[in-house]
């Protein structure tokens, strides 16, 4: 099986990592993390255990080159431009995204031999250039046909995931999980980055309560969305989140934060941006979650400069 992982930051260089030892692997990353991998190997630490990966790694796949999968991890915010950059590579594959936030699959769809969805709840935080530390793991890796299904292609690359040790489940409703993962991201993600704490100082009743509100808009638009989520109820969520992702999460920052502190535009307009927009054409109020997103967007804002 032939795979590239394109816009890999330190979670495409983790799963890159990890299918290497079963499969042909192609990486795109950052010029200073290809150098490092090409000099030194992936250096990766933590629950998905210590080790030193050597893979081919360059800023660029290689021209002609064909791949069964293609694997996109960038930033929600640069989907667009990855698909234009290696629109040749993804038309000729199997193209999963394997990305935080709402509308990836959409934007790729106008792109791909076939779309698969993929969450993945799982905090990746960078160690320097070529190395990464996995730090938690709140439930297995997903993947499904985009919107709905499984089928032989989407049973292959979970099968691939599998024997190189990860634990992945297929998904008959990828796009209720993906909107699952949007709901824990919304909640912790942007109040993890604007108070500068870990996941679990979240369970505090003052954040507690804004996560309720922001839970609750969100579950709304679900509704009106025709998402079945797993969850009845908001508060049957809320109670998954407490005694379930919370604990298993814990020490984890939030990847927005990570982005504010290195000078990054974050995520923030495809997850709680996302339930903004689409809360907006179904006649919702969701003004917590946009709240949250003028924070996020002020935070910015001081991280990269005033003038922007």
């Amino acid at each position: 099986m032939r795979i590239a992982v394109v816009g890999a930051g330190a979670v495409g260089l983790s799963v890159a990592a990890r299918l290497s030892t079963v499969a042909d692997v192609y990486a795109v990353a950052r010029k200073r993390h290809a150098d490092a991998i090409r000099a030194h190997g992936f250096a990766m630490t933590g629950i998905w255990g210590d080790a030193t990966y050597r893979f081919p790694c360059g800023e660029e796949l290689p021209a002609g080159e064909r791949f069964d999968y293609v694997i996109i991890t960038s930033k929600s915010r640069d989907t667009e431009a990855i698909c234009e950059q290696f629109a040749d590579a993804v038309a000729g594959a199997e193209t999963v995204s394997l990305q935080n936030g709402i509308g990836n699959e959409e934007v790729i769809a106008g792109y791909a031999k076939g779309v698969i969805g993929g969450m993945i709840i799982t905090g990746f935080e960078w160690r320097g250039d070529g190395a990464v530390h996995v730090s938690v793991e709140a439930g297995p890796i997903r993947l499904g046909r985009f919107p709905a299904g499984t089928d032989e292609a989407v049973n292959a690359l979970a099968a691939c995931f599998r024997k190189a040790g990860m634990n992945v489940e297929t998904s008959p409703d990828i796009r209720a999980d993906l909107w699952g993962k949007t709901l824990y991201n919304a909640a912790l993600n942007p109040l993890g980055a604007i108070m500068d704490v870990a996941y679990g100082e979240l369970c505090h009743p003052a954040a507690w309560h804004v996560i309720g509100n922001i839970v609750a808009e969100a579950f709304a638009v679900c509704t009106a969305e025709g998402i079945t989520l797993a969850w009845a109820t908001p508060a049957g969520y809320l109670a998954y989140l407490r005694d379930v992702q919370l604990p298993a999460t814990a020490l984890h920052h939030s990847s927005m934060l990570q982005d504010i502190k290195a000078g990054r535009r974050t995520e923030i307009d495809f997850i709680n941006g996302a339930v903004v927009e689409k809360g907006r054409a179904h006649g919702i109020p969701t003004p917590v979650n946009a709240t949250l997103v003028d924070l996020i967007r002020f935070r910015e804002h001081l991280a990269l400069g005033r003038d922007e």
